[in-house]
C-alpha cells in the first residue's frame, strides 16, 4: 500500500488539472499561434507560467485504484500487476484466468 500523503497529492494533482483545463488550453492556444503578434504570445505564456505547477496534466501519476502502487499500472484496468493477479486468482474478474501450459 502507497503512502496516504502520496495518494492524496496525486488526488490534489487531479482536481488542478481538471479545474484549470480550459485556461491552459486557451493560453497553450495563444503562445503557439504563429499568427498573433510576438508581444501577445509572450503574454500569454507568462500567464501559463503563473498557473500552478501542480495543475499540469503530466504531473499526474497513474497509480492502482485499490493500492495506489504507482509502477506496473494497467491504464485499461486502472490498478498495478499485483492487484490484478490476486483478484484474477480469487475469480473476481469475470473472464481472466491464470494462465498454466
Amino acid at each position: 500500500m502507497a503512502k496516504k500523503s502520496a495518494i492524496e497529492r496525486n488526488d490534489k494533482r487531479r482536481k488542478l488539472a481538471k479545474k484549470f483545463a480550459a485556461r491552459r488550453a486557451r493560453l497553450k492556444a495563444i503562445a503557439n499561434d504563429s499568427t498573433l503578434p510576438m508581444e501577445e504570445r509572450f503574454a500569454a505564456r507568462l500567464k501559463l507560467a503563473q498557473l500552478p505547477r501542480n495543475s499540469s496534466p503530466n504531473r499526474i501519476r497513474n497509480r492502482c485504484e485499490l493500492t495506489g502502487r504507482p509502477r506496473g499500472y494497467y491504464r485499461k484496468l486502472r490498478m498495478s500487476r499485483i492487484a490484478l493477479r490476486e483478484l484474477t486468482s480469487s475469480g473476481r474478474i469475470p473472464g481472466m484466468v491464470k494462465s498454466s501450459w
